[in-house]
């Protein structure tokens, strides 16, 4: 047969390597709505157990939101299940039309497309707005769809150190022959949690003539002041050229990305983005309760806030409590242990303790960067954060890193 032992032991061997290393990703099955208290089965087959949810994009809590339900259950009865074809051809309703507006409205930018994913939108965008005379000057850690999306791009790539704005400047200047430049970069970086520097980068793309593009995706709904994103939190609002987002996190958490920004380059993309083309329309379930969320959180910054404060509260708790932990205000907070097993051993102790927590290691994160990354939500209470604290110290203290540093974390694990 085609598929021979030769390939099947090869691949085999793959899957035994990455087991080996530690780094083998298992799935755990959760049999409830998405919220702060799960129920979860794994080790696959074992009895479900009840455990709190640390670990997912939910930041305003609002994936199993009742309001979000009945929109999309409303969505469903009034406009289908799917719409089995492309935009432009029989796959646009007028409420797609209406998220778009609502979504241009909400980020203060000049029109808005939707895409299946923001995956999707960051894999169309770039081919529609830069040629071979072009540049792409991209911080070292955007995103791997961004990354995706530049390896379809036929213009230039130059790259510079991560939130390095001297290196960026040296990037300007050495493209400077280049037609059009854009400065890529997401707003917050998925694995630090780090706000990128977008004011110093407007202001440098100002004064080299650059665009700037933002991936949104971990600030939409809930950074800034009103929550529009890392562009109201900067201070540069109407800066920003392209802004890519998705529904999937803070907005519902289910499915559905956009491309937002300047009117000419949205328009160009409904006419040859690729992934928007030739991919089925975001289903009316999802654009309706999509909907719904922006219609919550533009009315009050409530769960913003809430987020904020939980935020603030875990983090000064836990770096009271002897963590090594990251700088930042994002509600990514990444619990740094730098041994890949050291943090599945954890990851596996705190589900022990009813906290479900995942272990990053390589490749998802640099090699000897291994961490296990918490998110907090608005839907935790603060009796929520006090029991993961509590569950987090205890198993800190098993493993013995409380108070200790990067090198003396190594030095007892190694890399």
């Amino acid at each position: 047969m085609a598929y021979s032992n030769k390939a099947r032991g090869f691949f085999a061997n793959e899957l035994t390597g990455i087991r080996e290393a530690g780094t083998f990703k298992e799935e755990r099955f959760i049999e409830s709505p998405q919220a702060a208290n799960i129920k979860v089965e794994f080790p696959a087959g074992s009895p479900p157990k009840e455990v709190l949810n640390f670990c997912a994009n939910n930041y305003l809590g609002l994936s199993s939101h009742p309001e979000v339900v009945t929109a999309a259950h409303d969505g469903l009865k009034e406009r289908g299940y799917g719409m089995s074809s492309v935009r432009f051809i029989c796959g646009t309703q007028d409420i797609h039309r209406e998220l778009e507006e609502k979504l241009t409205k909400f980020l203060g930018t000049e029109d808005t497309i939707l895409f299946p994913s923001c995956m999707d939108a960051n894999a169309g965008v770039f081919d529609v707005v830069l040629g071979k005379e072009d540049a792409m000057i991209a911080d070292r850690l955007v995103h791997a769809s961004i990354v995706d999306g530049m390896r379809l791009c036929k213009a230039q790539l130059f790259n510079y150190k991560h939130s390095n704005m001297e290196h960026l400047e040296e990037k300007l200047k050495e493209s400077q022959d280049c037609r059009f430049r854009l400065v890529i970069t997401d707003g917050v970086f998925s694995m630090d949690g780090d706000v990128a520097k977008l004011d110093e980068i407007c202001n440098l793309a100002e004064k080299y003539d650059a665009m700037v593009l933002v991936d949104d995706s971990h600030a939409t709904g809930f950074m800034g002041k009103t929550g529009r994103g890392t562009h109201e939190h900067c201070g540069v609002l109407g800066r920003i050229d392209i802004i890519t987002t998705t529904m999937g996190k803070a907005l519902g958490g289910a499915s559905g990305g956009c491309v937002s920004g300047r009117k000419e380059i949205v328009d160009l993309c409904r006419q040859r983005a690729r992934p928007y083309l030739f991919s089925n329309t975001v289903p009316p379930v999802i654009v309706a309760a999509a909907s719904k969320v922006l219609d919550i959180i533009s009315k009050t910054t409530d769960r913003r806030d809430k987020l904020e404060a939980n935020t603030v509260f875990f983090r000064e708790k836990m770096t009271a409590a002897g963590f090594d932990i990251k700088e930042g205000v994002h509600p990514i907070v990444p619990i740094m242990l730098y041994n890949a097993k050291l943090a599945q051993d954890m990851a596996r102790d705190l589900y022990n303790e009813g906290i479900y927590v995942i272990g990053f290691s390589f490749p998802v994160v640099p090699k000897g960067q291994a961490r296990i990354r918490v998110q907090i939500s608005a839907g935790h209470e603060q009796a929520h954060i006090e029991r993961a604290i509590a569950a987090f110290t205890k198993i800190g203290e098993k493993y013995k890193i409380l108070g200790k540093k990067k090198n003396e974390i190594i030095d007892m694990y190694g890399l």
